[in-house]
């Protein structure tokens, strides 16, 4: 039975040993190296006094170390945290003195300086890496938790991972994940998926987003191969990557969906990847990337989720599901539920707009050494499982998908009216000519900001998108940028576009 995350590799390994697990441009380990590998490290940790309950910390590039080193940590009953390459100075000063961890794996020096003066033990990628793969053949012995002396092994409710997510004001904050609530979020999201163990899944995605990393746990699970891309592998080169790499599923956010419709239009159609599943989280996806891409690659089929870093996922669409409902996000896990509440907590029927709530064992625990926002967010209302208040505001219809309406700090007031981000984006992504869009809230004394990119002029823009959307809806200004910044997870970056836009506006 899988109760321990570790246990997703173990059965992998007994089940497709020699089949590839997860790979670079350059590296490749099958399931069996994997699992080995995380044997040995596990003792390596050990010996250097890592224990359950204590934390690990890895800042380096997405590589095939990282499950190696997640898996590791699992066995031990350490919790693992994994960060961007790039973070660094004051952000990982952050996390080391919240975390508090047993041992920093980071690339760089001053990374390492920075743990040391703390007093935590730091190490490189490089003597890791040798300490699991060092003289070790395929199907050679490694030694196990057996072999060395350990207190006892971990629970089911032991944390087993941090991930840290960003705040639009205030410092990032560690949502903090059991053994079994990651268990059950993969098997609920595999069921739903049905990744197969011939599939190549492309990860164009940092592991530090919780997306990406759960590709990862996926592709364990269901003996596919998970190819992970590189930043600068999303670009121009994104195609012929894909192509490449004979992926067969893309886990995609709409910056990575929008480059590879661009890429694909480019060359009339020629040596498209043999894709059969795309997937999308993180922000809404636009519909004309995907009418690209569908019309480029017949064998394809999307499926749009949704979620957040407290559940991992809380709603998927059936495969072009979008097609018969546009517009909607999915119907809540098996085993979950998903509903919205009003401003007194009380649940509303279906079409009524209120903030979207997910219960179920997908919750996650809460955030690490966060109690009072813990409690503002995760209620135990009805029964064992916790409820997540999301933040997130939808409806959903009488067959249980949902219509997402926006954040709570992306609906604002205009001229009197209510209105919500997310619909002007979509409306406006529906104006031929305009590639993407944003719009930034009001803030003070400053009005709502629209920034597009595209073909058009700004006042084309606003006049197009009368026929798309109600007119008190529309921004104010409109702004044409010639791109939209991205975060490391593929997401636009609003704070970098405030300080590039907002102040010439």
């Amino acid at each position: 039975m899988t109760t321990l995350l570790h246990d997703l590799i173990d059965a992998a390994e007994r089940t497709w040993p020699d089949r590839p697990a997860v790979s670079t441009a350059t590296d490749l380990l099958t399931h069996r190296q994997v699992a080995e590998g995380s044997r040995r490290l596990a003792s390596w940790l050990t010996d250097r006094g890592v224990a359950r309950g204590d934390r690990v910390v890895l800042v380096a590039p997405s590589g095939t170390l990282v499950p190696v080193l997640v898996y590791a940590a699992s066995r031990i009953g350490a919790a693992f945290t994994v960060l961007h390459e790039q973070t660094r100075g004051r952000p990982l000063e952050h996390v080391l003195d919240d975390s508090e961890p047993a041992l920093l794996v980071a690339a760089e020096e001053e990374a390492r300086a920075a743990a040391r003066f703390r007093g935590i033990r730091a190490t490189s990628p490089e003597e890791v890496e040798a300490a699991a793969f060092a003289d070790a053949p395929v199907g050679s012995d490694a030694p196990t938790l057996a072999d060395t002396p350990v207190r006892s092994g971990p629970l089911a409710v032991d944390p087993v991972c941090l991930i840290y997510t960003s705040g639009t004001t205030s410092l990032p904050k560690a949502v903090v994940s059991t053994h079994q609530q990651v268990v059950f979020a993969v098997g609920a999201i595999q069921s739903q998926l049905a990744y197969r163990p011939d599939d190549v899944v492309y990860c164009p995605l940092p592991l530090s987003f919780d997306y990406g990393l759960y590709q990862l746990f996926l592709g364990a699970a269901s003996g596919a191969h998970v190819r992970l891309g590189q930043p600068a592998e999303v670009g121009p080169s994104l195609l012929r990557n894909l192509v490449g790499a004979g992926a067969t599923v893309l886990a995609s956010v709409p910056a990575v969906a929008e480059t590879l419709a661009r890429l694909v239009k480019r060359s009339g159609g020629a040596g498209v990847p043999p894709l059969r599943l795309l997937t999308n989280t993180g922000a809404a996806m636009p519909v004309e990337p995907l009418t690209v891409l569908r019309a480029a690659i017949p064998t394809l089929r999307v499926q749009l989720m949704y979620g957040l870093t407290e559940c991992k996922r809380a709603a998927i669409m059936p495969p072009d599901g979008d097609l018969e409902r546009p517009g909607a996000s999915g119907r809540a896990l098996p085993g979950t539920e998903l509903f919205a509440i009003d401003a007194d907590g009380r649940r509303l029927p279906p079409g009524e707009i209120g903030e979207l709530v997910v219960r179920g064992p997908n919750v996650m625990a809460g955030y690490w050494r966060r109690p009072e926002l813990s409690a503002q967010r995760f209620h135990r209302a009805e029964g064992l499982f916790p409820e997540l208040r999301t933040g997130d505001y939808g409806r959903l219809d009488e067959d249980g998908y949902v219509y997402f309406d926006g954040r709570r700090d992306d609906i604002y007031k205009q001229r009197g009216f209510r209105v919500s981000a997310t619909e002007v984006e979509a409306a406006v992504r529906r104006v031929p000519g305009v590639e993407s869009a944003v719009v930034l809230p009001p803030d003070g004394d400053r009005s709502a900001v629209l920034v597009v990119v595209g073909q058009l002029t700004a006042d084309e823009v606003t006049t197009l998108l009368k026929d798309e959307i109600e007119e008190f809806k529309i921004p104010h200004r409109c702004v044409v940028a010639p791109s939209l910044p991205l975060t490391g997870n593929g997401k636009v970056d609003r704070k970098a576009l405030l300080q590039e836009v907002v102040g010439g506006v």
